[in-house]
């Protein structure tokens, strides 16, 4: 399964003209950055391994196409959640009932009595892991060297693209989780061409966090995107009326982002506008539409009534 060479759209937003990867419409099951991530385990064989084993949230996005991988390979999933909310069990929905469907074992470790207060990656690695090549365990959003590959043929993409319009410079702005995307598409940016410059900001956990997953992965700080901070501090998955606020106008664009980490990208980008930011910019779009879901009917009956004709 080859998963590369999306298209990309000119669309506008007010009076600003961007260019937007289409990298939701790579796979109905491997849409956007996880594609990318997970394309080295697609493309190569693990003839031993029979438990693929991961960890983080019951809605991200990596649990779906995880599952997806599994079920392709042939592989149990055993996927390890902090905690597993009783609303979300008894009415499943998005990416956790589509990886149930999948038949991923999702672990709920606040219900493991040999936890010990340990972190989900610390609790693997303690009580899971054997050491074995049975199993295969991948970071919390696929952050690991593995990603890398697929990464590498997404900045010969734009690459390529950039040339035939042709533009003499570019930024790729992208919103980062665990920055893995970011890192690397600027690590190859610097070798391939070094007019295009990566911008990205952080959903999850703030910019220090964002910046300690970059020194996990390169130890280099010259070859680290740069980090456009957020007007304020986000938490992750909490509902904001300028982020739903910002999901309805992107709709003029034509095309559908999702609620958790597009609103704070675009926010971002529009606050690079307004200082100034004048070069062409390609965005990328990392799909995640499943996860709308479930988010969209917690942003209708929050905030339904105060948008008035925005709720759908």
């Amino acid at each position: 399964m080859k998963l590369s060479h999306t298209q990309v759209d000119t669309v506008y937003l007010g009076q600003h003209k961007i260019y937007v990867k289409r990298d939701d419409l790579l796979h109905p099951e491997f849409s956007g950055n996880k594609a990318r991530k997970f394309a080295y385990f697609l493309d190569n064989d693990f003839p031993l391994v029979k438990q693929l084993i991961g960890y983080g949230s019951p809605q991200a996005n990596s649990l779906y196409s995880l599952s997806a991988l599994a079920k392709l390979k042939g592989w149990q999933l055993d996927f390890y959640v902090d905690h597993l909310p009783n609303y979300l069990t008894e009415h499943p929905c998005g990416n956790y009932l589509a990886a149930l469907n999948n038949g991923a074992n999702i672990i709920d470790l606040s219900r493991k009595s040999d936890r010990d207060g340990l972190d989900s990656e610390a609790y693997i690695r303690q009580r899971v892991l054997t050491g074995g090549d049975e199993q295969l365990f991948v970071p919390e959003g696929g952050r690991c060297a593995f990603a890398e590959p697929g990464v590498a043929q997404l900045a010969r993409e734009i690459v390529s693209w950039k040339n035939v319009q042709p533009l003499n410079e570019l930024v790729v702005f992208l919103p980062s989780g665990t920055g893995t995307t970011a890192l690397y598409l600027q690590k190859q940016f610097l070798n391939l061409d070094p007019s295009i410059s990566v911008l990205t900001c952080a959903v999850v956990g703030g910019d220090d966090y964002l910046r300690k997953q970059f020194f996990e992965l390169e130890e280099d700080e010259a070859l680290h995107p740069q980090i456009v901070p957020a007007a304020k501090r986000y938490h992750f998955g909490n509902l904001y009326p300028e982020f739903y606020q910002m999901w309805h106008e992107l709709k003029s664009t034509g095309i559908e982002f999702e609620l958790l980490y597009d609103p704070l990208g675009w926010l971002c980008l529009k606050s690079c506008w307004q200082q100034g930011l004048s070069k062409p910019v390609l965005y990328l779009h990392q799909g995640g539409l499943l996860g709308n879901q479930s988010m969209l009917p917690r942003y209708q009956r929050k905030y339904g009534e105060i948008f008035g004709e925005l709720g759908e």
